[in-house]
Order: structure tokens, then sequence, then C-alpha cells
């Protein structure tokens, strides 16, 4: 019996996934401990919700019936879920308000997208370009926060605020499923970004080892953004999760 490298690398694909969605725990069991979100962000958050529902109807039946892009995505809302609403619970009144807003804003838009084309596009293959485009721009559009994080590696000299491990789990990702995207039927939506997502891992890598030993610049290690509110990243690889089952 044949090996099946496309099934292999897809549940390969998928454990390092969620260990990615898992990175995150620390940084609210912190939250809760302390019962404040402190100057963490929830953007990143609400972000990778609205990333992985967006992989998850890619994979529906009526879009590309890919089961395992459905499972892994649906994971990954409701772990996303459960973040949202830990840092509701501690987020005080005014970042708790700002954080609905963005939340109600990202599903709205994101049930006009899904209406839209399943209505008014009936067949399967321009369901599957159409979302297919939407998954990918948002997704390498979700790079923007670790090149900022490796711009901050740069000017502090110091790799405090990305761990190797987190680092080398990205890079493993995107490789993981870009060689996956190559597989039997070639999947440009899970090639481009992951692609990315594999040179991004790169970059990271190389810049941790550079700046490894370098006496970090302790009045820089925190960047603000123009609320002073910290904005821990999520690697966005993570949600860049498809496979190609037909």
């Amino acid at each position: 019996m044949a090996i099946n490298f496309k099934l292999i690398l897809g549940i390969i694909g998928n454990i390092i996934s969620m260990c990615l969605f898992a990175s995150p725990m620390p940084t609210f069991w912190d939250i809760i401990q302390k019962r404040d979100v402190q100057r963490y962000s929830a953007i990143p958050y609400v972000c990778t919700l609205l990333n992985c529902m967006l992989w998850v109807v890619y994979g529906l039946p009526d879009v590309s019936l890919q089961i395992l892009v459905v499972t892994i995505n649906l994971s990954g809302c409701l772990i996303e879920l459960i973040y949202i609403s830990i840092y509701l619970v501690y987020a005080p009144k005014k970042t708790q308000t700002k954080a609905l807003k963005l939340l109600g804003a990202m599903m709205v838009s994101f049930i006009l997208v899904v209406v839209i084309v399943l209505e008014v596009v009936h067949d399967k293959h321009p369901r599957k370009l159409i979302i297919g485009v939407f998954c990918a721009v948002f997704s390498v559009g979700m790079y923007a926060s670790p090149l900022t994080v490796m711009g901050m590696v740069i000017r502090t000299h110091s790799v405090e605020f990305m761990p190797f491990l987190l680092s080398l789990f990205n890079f493993m990702n995107g490789l993981v499923w870009f060689g996956y995207a190559f597989l039997g039927h070639i999947d440009i939506f899970i090639m481009i970004p992951n692609g990315l997502g594999a040179l991004s891992g790169i970059a990271q890598l190389l810049l941790f080892f550079i700046y490894r030993n370098a006496p970090p610049e302790v009045a820089q290690q925190l960047e603000l953004n123009d609320t002073g509110t910290l904005t821990e990243t999520q690697p966005p690889s993570i949600h860049i999760i498809s496979t190609d089952c037909d």
C-alpha cells in the first residue's frame, strides 16, 4: 500500500498548529492570576478568530470538502473564544468596550462575506477561489505583528519577546504546510501564506542566533503602541492551515 505523504504532513501540521494555538496560555494564566489584562491587546486574538472562521468556511463541503482544515480551525476558533472571553472578563470597562466593538465589526464582516459568497455564487470552484483569496490575503496581512517583534529585537538587541521554541515551531509549521501544498493538488492558498510563514520563521531563527547572547537595552524592551497597549503577537502561520482532499 502506497504511503500517503500528504496525509502524514497534514497530521504533523495539525499537531504543530495545536501547539501554536496553545502558545498564549501563559499570558492568559498571568491575566487570571493578576485579574487584569495589563497592557495586552485583544486585537491578535480577535483577528486570529476571524482567520480561523474563514478557513473553516474554506473547508466546508459547499466550498471545498476538506475535513482537516475544518477540524483544526474549529479547534482554533474554540481556543480563541476562550482567550477572548478571559480577556473580556478581566478588562476594564473602556478596554472591554473597544474589544467588543472590534469583535462585533469582525463578526459582521465575516457574516456578510459568507452569506454573499454562498448565496450569490453557486459553483464550488469560484466559491473556493473567492474564500481562498480572502483567507490568503488576511493571513498574509497578519504577518505585520511578527515583523514588529523582529524590528524590536533588532532595536533592543534582546530576544526576550521572541522565544526560540516559538520561532522554531513557526518555521516548522510554515514548512510542513508549504510542502503539503505541493503534494497532490497544488493549492496556492496554502502555499503562498505558509511559504511566507516559513521565510518569517527562518528570519526569526537567524535573529535569535545573532542576538541570543547580546546584552539587552532594558529601556527599550517594551514597545507600546499609540494607546500604551502592549500588543502580544500570535504567530500567523498557525492560522494558515488548509488541506485538499479532492
